[in-house]
């Protein structure tokens, strides 16, 4: 299913869409375990699953087409395959949208990817510099292109009406629907919902959480994306600072009790970072489903 399809019927029916991400972290996810992780998500009925480019300008990503292609032809999940333009040269995208198609593959989400470490840099030194550049060709293949929205601006830009006119600009060159970056402060994304109303931004928004499973993953995400934490997380990763089970339990509470609130401030959609974790996305999906029958 074309995913813009699938935030259309959920806007007609007053539903949320609650999708999941998969990564393969530098391509050391096997096919095998992405399809027993697969398997588990499955089971919770996803609206779509995600399947990432490896972190840190990787160049190593062709299990991202194969695990997208296998969840929706073996286990009938709508899937979104990650595709960065960074290290992407102009000549290459017409091979990619190839292989994107024979795998099957309907959605993609157009990225600009991390800068690895030993680019060159300068003037002529890239073919895309914006997630943006190849989103025309996508869509004129035929795909149902989504793109990144940052709530707190892109950690690169200090000014969030600059991201926001950016963010613009992909759904002008044929973004359908947005994903977000993580956050941990629901109140910075209603915020930033609000502005992007007022920029003229109607695709889809569904808003990206991330439990926070330890310190140093919390640390990681934080340098990374530029998400700011709230009290409340300060004062939980205090409290836990030397029991790192209870850490992790309080994290996906957390991030439960995020998605609990966002679902009851109709968001259009709920993305959820799972790690490769299938009792994160359990989780996440019991506390909806709860929160829905108590209202």
């Amino acid at each position: 299913m074309r995913i813009d399809e699938l935030f259309a019927r959920a806007a007609s029916q007053g539903t949320t869409p609650v999708s999941f991400e998969m990564f393969p972290p530098k391509g050391e996810l096997t096919l095998e375990r992405a399809r027993e992780v697969g398997s588990r998500f499955a089971e919770l009925s996803p609206g779509f699953v995600s399947v990432t480019y490896s972190a840190g300008g990787s160049t190593n990503n062709a299990a991202t087409t194969q695990i997208a292609s296998m969840l929706t032809r073996e286990l009938g999940i709508t899937s979104c395959a990650h595709q960065t333009c960074i290290s992407l040269h102009r000549e290459d995208l017409p091979a990619k949208i190839a292989e994107l198609r024979a795998a099957g593959i309907e959605n993609v989400l157009a990225l600009r990817g991390d800068v690895p470490a030993d680019a060159p840099t300068g003037p002529g030194c890239a073919d895309y510099r914006y997630a943006m550049d190849i989103i025309p060709a996508l869509v004129e293949a035929g795909f149902c292109v989504g793109a990144a929205a940052y709530p707190e601006g892109h950690i690169e830009c200090d000014d969030l009406d600059r991201s926001i006119a950016h963010l613009k600009l992909k759904q002008d060159c044929g973004a359908s629907f947005l994903v977000t970056q993580l956050f941990f402060d629901n109140e910075l994304f209603y915020r930033f919902r609000e502005r992007a109303e007022r920029a003229g931004i109607t695709a889809p928004i569904t808003a990206g959480i991330m439990p926070f499973m330890g310190k140093q993953q919390i640390s990681r995400m934080v340098f990374m994306c530029g998400a700011s934490l709230p009290s409340p997380v300060i004062k939980l990763l205090a409290r836990y600072e030397d029991d790192a089970e209870s850490l992790r339990a309080a994290g996906i509470e957390y991030a439960c009790r995020q998605l609990e609130d966002l679902a009851a401030h109709d968001v259009d959609g709920l993305h959820v970072y799972t790690m490769n974790r299938a009792d994160v996305a359990s989780a996440a999906m019991s506390a909806l489903r709860q929160d829905s029958a108590n209202r």
